[in-house]
């Protein structure tokens, strides 16, 4: 089926609302049976390069979407499990923070890296590790969390504390993207993670008055960058010092907010993104993309629809989501991407012959699903916050 043919057979459909609720209930279903007892979350189950692994990024979105569901435990038990990952590297941590301070920056060998085993050990095969994102969006929903349900949040809070200051020490530094790739640069993507993360955490006042401070001066400094130094042509930039775009920017509208939707740099760093890199409702990561000959990803879809829902354009959101629906197998299994309308249709098989078929299911194409199912009032919504006095 093309990706014409899909659309045609959403819009045609009368039913595309329990189409929808299905994939809600197969998507919750799938997060919770795949989620480690551990609390990490696999990236995907069957994936040969992914299997096993836990990425703070993706696992921060997809918690974000069960709480949002209202799963609160499902997303706490990913925080405890993000919190002994932080703490059992506070040696470590604090080394690279004094090295900072000294004006010697420790290797990015020496950095954290961005995905770990369920059981949070650092994997042994090679991988493009130095990504900072991940500890951003991990206090990003972890206050996000917190504003819906009102959780006590001190049972994070040494985790909290070293991530903070983490960032605050090396958020200027180039590492590789979302995408493991070009590490020689500074990614808007990646600075807006951290943003996000230093700003929502400063807010819901788990940090010593001091460290608050730094988070919320640290926020502003970054926003500030980005704005002077990422945007080109009026638009968001991929990294600083180009004109290309990137889907992953979309994050920094909605669900991150570090942009007001409406303004105008976020409805242009939009429309850039649906002129270059969308083909109907199916983004792709960036042009020029060849992993997998460069195929249509449902969850910057859906970073896409949350944006355009933030901007108060809901039909517009809706049509992204029914897109996402016609992405997923009869299985309700909904992949990393899509070959209906690949960039580059040469590299696929090189790609195969390595890894295998792509990623499917990928638990945060699964997750983006569900918040912008929830964003649309289209998931059963989080009951009245509550708030936990025995910190369990």
């Amino acid at each position: 089926m093309t990706a014409e043919q899909a659309r045609r057979a959403v819009e045609s459909t009368p039913d595309s609302l329990i189409r929808i609720q299905e994939l809600v209930d197969a998507s919750i279903t799938l997060i919770l049976q795949q989620q480690s007892s551990t609390g990490a979350y696999p990236a995907s189950p069957g994936f040969s390069a992914y299997a096993g692994y836990c990425w703070f990024r993706d696992g921060s979105f997809i918690a974000d979407a069960m709480s949002a569901v209202g799963h609160a435990d499902s997303a706490e038990a990913f925080f405890d499990w993000c919190a002994r990952v932080i703490e059992e590297r506070e040696q470590q941590i604090s080394g690279i923070v004094e090295q900072a301070k000294n004006g010697t920056p420790a290797p990015d060998t020496a950095m954290l890296p961005t995905r770990y085993t369920l059981t949070g050990e650092e994997g042994s095969d090679d991988w493009w590790d130095f990504q900072l994102d991940g500890y951003g969006t991990w206090l990003w929903a972890l206050a996000q969390h917190h504003g819906r349900f009102g959780t006590d949040l001190s049972r994070w809070g040494t985790a909290v504390r070293l991530s903070v200051e983490y960032l605050c020490s090396s958020w200027s530094r180039p590492c590789f993207d979302w995408w493991e790739e070009h590490a020689e640069h500074v990614h808007v993507s990646t600075l807006g993670c951290i943003a996000a993360g230093l700003r929502a955490i400063a807010a819901t006042g788990i940090l010593p008055e001091g460290q608050a401070l730094a988070a919320r001066t640290t926020a502003e400094d970054i926003t500030s960058f980005i704005q002077s130094q990422g945007v080109r042509a009026g638009h968001l930039t991929k990294w600083i010092g180009t004109e290309e775009v990137d889907a992953s920017l979309l994050a920094l509208i909605a669900p991150l907010a570090v942009l007001n939707a409406r303004e105008s740099i976020a409805a242009l760093t939009v429309d850039v993104i649906e002129a270059r890199i969308t083909v109907g409702e199916g983004a792709y990561r960036y042009a020029g993309d060849t992993y997998y000959g460069g195929g249509q990803w449902p969850l910057l879809s859906c970073f896409l629809g949350l944006a355009h829902a933030a901007a108060g354009h809901g039909e517009r959101a809706r049509q992204i989501l029914d897109w996402v629906v016609s992405t997923a197998g009869a299985d309700g299994s909904i992949p990393e991407q899509v070959d209906w309308q690949l960039l580059a249709p040469e590299y696929y098989a090189q790609w195969v012959e390595r890894w295998g078929r792509p990623a499917d299911p990928l638990l945060w194409s699964h997750a983006m699903f569900l918040r912008l199912a929830a964003e649309l009032r289209l998931t059963p919504q989080p009951s009245t916050p509550r708030h936990r006095e025995d910190g369990a």
